[in-house]
């Protein structure tokens, strides 16, 4: 047999099929590094997988179940600090740089609307007010007058009423129309319990300081309106409860609204036009992170039930409400929080309307840290302007202040 021959039967002879890789080989070949990794490295490809899990998991998980509750208490612009950050570095990491910038900027994508950060004021102008357009006026007060910080809580704070005063508004939304009992307990150094609220009777003094105004009243939840009042009512909870919470405690016998209602509905006669508006505070989120421990996971799960059962209460009212909505108040629920997404559709979140990039209304001191208030209306609605005024230390949570009209 000649070379030639040789050469010929090499060619005619068929070359036997590659084995055809699995799923998971592949994908090691893809991650696997063509030298070893450095320690920089493995840690900057561990932290940027491991954020993007987490991402993930919270997208699915917050606003699911009470056992996520907690975890949604992170500051929400850590959603975009942590890829940030990543990204900084990301350069460094030559092996896998390609790999993991662009797998940070999809985590910081997916986690954007979470942040905090209104986009929408770079390029959104609310309309301006015409004549009909009314000012509104939303502010958890933190125990109304009360100064309960400073001299076992029996100094009251005579600028209380010059601050609403200065808010200067036709319609105002007020929550924590009530005292808190210093003698049962210190609230900085203990959770908020039944015993420690005190009702309060201030309408003789609102009368005399706000002349002229309808006022409605239920549980914590106050309304002030120059324009008359048709008919109010506070959104009981009770029917979204499960069976254990539904009972009132002892200590609020003589005052049930002060447990069953989160939400005052007022109903109010703007210029011949009947507008509802709903006076909203949600109870606080859980702050137990011992989810290990039984007792823990049940507060947990106490507290996220009975939040639902508020946002339900007024998802179900403004459902069958064919009225123009305005709902504002405290959610205590942070952009990171997905329970809002229990509010009806119909309502539409007017946080574009604000001109700050980054809104915050939790005040820690002199420090802002995150957004807990809120506003959303019915389309029907127009917000022409909208600002969040310093709170000028008498509450930790800036007002809302916000001139409206109905289309």
């Amino acid at each position: 047999m000649s070379d030639g021959d040789a050469v010929i039967d090499q060619r005619l002879t068929p070359t036997p099929p590659q084995r055809e890789r699995s799923w998971t080989e592949r994908v090691r070949r893809f991650v696997r590094p063509r030298r070893r990794w450095c320690l920089g490295t493995r840690l900057v490809v561990t932290a940027s997988v491991a954020w993007l899990l987490f991402v993930l998991c919270h997208l699915l998980a917050s606003g699911r179940t009470a056992l996520w509750a907690p975890i949604e208490l992170i500051p929400p612009l850590m959603f975009l600090a942590v890829p940030a950050l990543l990204l900084v570095v990301a350069p460094l990491t030559r092996p896998v740089r390609r790999r993991i910038i662009p797998l940070l900027l999809v985590t910081a994508v997916l986690g954007a609307g979470r942040s905090g950060v209104n986009y929408a004021t770079l390029w959104y102008a609310p309309p301006p007010a015409g004549p009909g357009a009314i000012t509104v006026a939303a502010w958890n007060t933190e125990f109304w007058d009360q100064d309960w910080r400073t001299a076992e809580g029996d100094r009251y704070s005579p600028e209380f009423y010059t601050y609403l005063h200065n808010l200067d508004a036709d319609v105002y939304l007020l929550t924590e129309y009530l005292y808190v009992d210093t003698q049962a307990g210190d609230m900085r150094n203990q959770r908020w319990t039944a015993d420690l609220a005190m009702r309060i009777d201030r309408l003789a003094e609102l009368r005399r300081e706000f002349p002229g105004y309808h006022v409605a009243v239920s549980g914590e939840q106050i309304t002030l309106s120059r324009f008359p009042i048709v008919g109010h009512r506070g959104l009981d909870l009770r029917p979204w409860l499960p069976y254990d919470q539904k009972e009132i405690p002892e200590a609020l016998r003589d005052w049930p609204e002060g447990y069953t209602v989160e939400t005052l509905r007022t109903d109010i006669d703007v210029n011949g036009e009947v507008v509802s508006f709903y006076d909203g505070q949600i109870s606080q989120p859980p702050l137990e992170w011992r989810l290990y421990d039984a007792g823990s996971r049940d507060i947990a799960t106490s507290r996220t039930l009975r939040r639902e059962a508020s946002y339900r209460a007024i998802a179900a009212d403004v459902a069958a409400n064919p009225r123009p909505v305005v709902l504002a108040g405290d959610l205590n629920t942070s952009p990171a929080m997905g329970i809002r997404r229990l509010l009806p559709e119909r309502l539409v979140d007017r946080t574009p309307a604000l001109s700050s990039l980054y809104p915050a209304t939790y005040l820690a001191g002199t420090a802002e840290l995150w957004r807990i208030d809120w506003l959303y209306t019915s389309p029907d609605v127009t917000v022409h302007r909208y600002e969040l005024p310093g709170a000028e230390g008498l509450s930790d949570h800036r007002a809302q202040r916000m001139v409206v009209s109905v289309s």
